[in-house]
């Protein structure tokens, strides 16, 4: 029996590497020389270290100077998280396991049913914080796509004296704007795997003037707030990455919108018992969390890629564990609900013959 053909739906977990971000990295492969050298290998080396920069730096609209890169996303945060010395942190209910990680249970926001945070419930801890902190709260969701209202959480916590930081890694190519400065943030976290670079690289952006401690620490690189010799090849493979989402605008958003709605559509229709968790609120355009009816979500995630659709559990970093979505959990479902949802995101690499297979395997296997 010949296999099908492989069918990828888990972008918010890996997209493909572009072919931009493959051709650079096989380029970067070819420099010798350590960036912080300065003989001629060194300073080739570190052009490309600082072209990358300036790409990554234009897609969210700051000068290349405040872009700090790290080892991927989960490091950006915890940077944000324990660059600011001590103090209180709050974050959203929702946030990426990397942020829950430096944050107490008791500082974590609720969300309403759609998975939105609930600012009445910021304002309240706003005002009973000891003192001025950090505020972390995602723009976009990696499990339901719901995009958080950054901005005037952004201007309650800064009103209250607060540092704010968003972890942003799924937005870059899928909402119209992602600007720390817009946003009125003063951290944002990036990654390349998420939008179609090298796993294993990430950047965080810091506002002019802030004062941040390295977590990585022993040498002077990225300006002192991040030891170690940069990933040359990795980087040079985000710089390109970001310049082809840059590039795509917001076309490539409106092509995901309609791919989804088409994926919706024909999910829905094959089984209209399943819920998209998320659905009455803004979501990224490449984004569902379908919850079904009847079938658990290990057995669903083998039934598919037993046909050779590729989709996945809440978040891939946590796809080994046992417990139900804290995401959904925290949106009001109970553990059977939880357990019963599987997430589908698109990229720039997925197409309607795609999305119509898809449809075509979930109706034999639902």
């Amino acid at each position: 029996m010949v296999p099908p053909a492989a069918v990828y739906l888990d972008h918010n977990a890996s997209a493909p590497l572009r072919p931009e971000a493959a051709e650079a990295m096989r380029a970067a492969l070819d420099v010798t020389g350590n960036p912080s050298s300065v003989h001629s290998h060194g300073r080739r080396a570190r052009a490309l270290i600082e072209d990358a920069r300036e790409a990554v730096a234009a897609l969210v609209g700051v000068a290349p100077g405040r872009v700090v890169f790290t080892g991927g996303g989960s490091e950006a945060n915890a940077l944000a998280l324990t660059g600011l010395g001590d103090g209180p942190r709050l974050c959203s209910a929702v946030e990426h396991d990397s942020v829950l990680a430096w944050v107490p249970e008791t500082s974590r926001l609720p969300v309403d049913a759609a998975g939105v945070l609930d600012l009445a419930a910021l304002e309240r801890a706003l005002t009973a914080a000891p003192g001025p902190g950090l505020l972390s709260l995602m723009l976009a969701n990696n499990e339901t796509g719901v995009l958080q209202p950054v901005g005037e959480a952004a201007r309650l916590a800064r009103a209250a004296g607060w540092r704010v930081h968003c972890d942003a890694v799924q937005a870059p190519g899928r909402v119209g704007e992602v600007s720390p400065d817009a946003l009125g943030v003063d951290l944002m976290t990036l990654s390349a795997h998420k939008l179609g670079g090298p796993a294993g690289v990430g950047a965080l952006v810091v506002a002019d003037g802030l004062t941040l401690a390295p977590l990585v620490r022993g040498g002077g690189q990225e300006r002192g707030r991040r030891a170690g010799t940069e990933a040359m090849v990795g980087v040079a493979g985000f710089g390109a990455a970001a310049r082809a989402v840059a590039e795509a605008g917001a076309a490539e958003a409106a092509r995901l919108a309609l791919l989804r709605d088409r994926l919706e559509a024909g999910l829905r229709a094959a089984c209209p018992e399943a819920v998209i968790h998320g659905a009455a609120v803004a979501r990224l355009p490449n984004t569902t969390c379908l919850g079904h009816p009847r079938i658990y979500a290990p057995m669903l995630l083998m039934r598919l890629d037993l046909t050779g659709v590729s989709v996945s559990a809440g978040a891939a970093c946590s796809s080994g564990k046992v417990t139900p979505s804290h995401v959904l959990r925290a949106m009001g479902l109970d553990d059977a609900a939880a357990s019963r949802a599987v997430r589908l995101s698109l990229g720039w690499s997925t197409t309607e013959a795609d999305v119509d297979q898809c449809v075509r395997v979930w109706a034999e296997v639902g």
